[in-house]
């Protein structure tokens, strides 16, 4: 439809009032004449080129490079990819226009949204994103939130959401107190990661968020675990 719209604005510029008078003109001096509305001014010729490019959508390889700028990424991102394919790159700029975090949006899009819908509103996901970026809820409390408002068709409080499920993030202290408590629980796992084995974080991470009910935020956890090897190396 903005399509039509644009190519329809551009034909009336390029188009001659039939109400008015017309006379033969001289084009470019080429002995050509062409019709046109005695105006009394020159008259301007509107290529088909420029009415064409003006009706033209923008192509998904360019709305792929503007994707993949404002999330700081490639065009070869799944990300990136799977926002144009979807035609949610649109909804993706309304919300970072709005104030949302360009790399929470782009994953709540593409993790947490169903390819079929339906999609949240650009205000409802700008505010789901701040609420997470303040700490106010947890990257996986997100997640859940997102869950309630897909359900509730796109449209609702994310703050309210969070709020009756009891959605908080852990105090720091309480934090602390959960990783070194999996520290204690999981000492083969520990001693692995101590040697640099990354992948037994996940055993320590996973104990964190159980005992923590997923309050405990996921970055802050690592955080943490990263801290305390330090500390003991």
């Amino acid at each position: 439809n903005c399509r039509h719209r644009s190519f329809d604005r551009a034909r009336r510029r390029a188009a001659p009032d039939p109400k008015e008078p017309f006379t033969h003109r001289r084009v470019n001096g080429s002995g050509a004449t062409r019709s046109g509305p005695s105006t009394g001014r020159a008259h301007s010729t509107v290529s088909v080129e420029s009415i064409v490019r003006q009706a033209m959508p923008v192509l998904p390889a360019a709305r792929r490079h503007l994707v993949a700028d404002a999330i700081n990424s490639s065009i070869t991102d799944e990300t990136v990819i799977v926002l144009v394919e979807r035609g949610w790159d649109a909804l993706f700029f309304d919300c970072v226009t709005a104030g949302a975090d360009p790399q929470r949006a782009a994953t709540h899009l593409q993790h947490n949204v169903p390819p079929a819908g339906p999609t949240p509103t650009p205000a409802t996901l700008t505010a789901l994103t701040k609420l997470e970026a303040a700490g106010t809820i947890t990257a996986t409390q997100a997640k859940t939130v997102m869950a309630d408002i897909v359900a509730a068709g796109g449209d609702a409080d994310p703050a309210a959401l969070a709020k009756a499920r009891g959605f908080e993030a852990m105090d720091n202290s309480a934090l602390v107190g959960a990783v070194d408590a999996a520290i204690a629980a999981q000492p083969d796992a520990w001693a692995k990661y101590l040697s640099g084995e990354e992948r037994a974080a996940g055993a320590l991470v996973g104990a964190i968020m159980k005992s923590t009910k997923g309050q405990a935020d996921g970055k802050a956890v690592s955080a943490l675990l990263q801290q305390r090897r330090s500390e003991a190396s």
